[in-house]
């Protein structure tokens, strides 16, 4: 019976003072920023096949530069930390983010992100890939037919 009285009085102790990691509490601030089961061209993410592999990086692109035309082969999310992009498919789309904004890129898709307003543009970029696959192929052939065409 002590025993019994013991754990249930531990047991009441912690509850004031537990929290799941994704509801608020006094504890625990939760603020959404994505919830997506499509890229932002809306096809639908798919996790490659594989060992699973997630990589984080901050990506920073200089004021006024471009990363060059690139393609993803896994799904991946950016989170812009300071300044404004603008992302553009090779079909002419485009989209704008600004600070706060979360992408949820597209996937095999040619695209080109240029930093906008004179200014750097810094993102958080998770990747969900799998071990010894590539996060970003670039297409250096379509920078220079862009440059002829100008």
């Amino acid at each position: 019976m002590n025993r019994t009285l013991i754990m249930a009085s531990l047991f009441a102790i912690c509850l004031p003072f537990s929290a799941h990691a994704l509801d608020n509490s006094v504890a625990v601030k939760v603020t959404p920023l994505l919830k997506s089961s499509t890229s932002w061209d809306g096809k639908a993410l798919a996790y490659p096949e594989g060992q699973a592999e997630v990589t984080a990086l901050i990506v920073e692109i200089a004021a006024g530069a471009q990363t060059g035309w690139h393609e993803h082969p896994v799904a991946s999310f950016a989170y812009v930390l300071e300044g404004t992009l603008e992302v553009t498919r090779k079909t002419g789309e485009t989209k704008v983010l600004h600070v706060g904004d979360v992408l949820p890129e597209v996937v095999n898709t040619l695209h080109n992100g240029r930093s906008l307003d004179g200014k750097s543009v810094k993102l958080l970029v998770l990747y969900t890939g799998a071990v010894g696959r590539k996060l970003t192929v670039a297409h250096p052939e379509l920078d220079a037919a862009s440059t002829a065409a100008q």
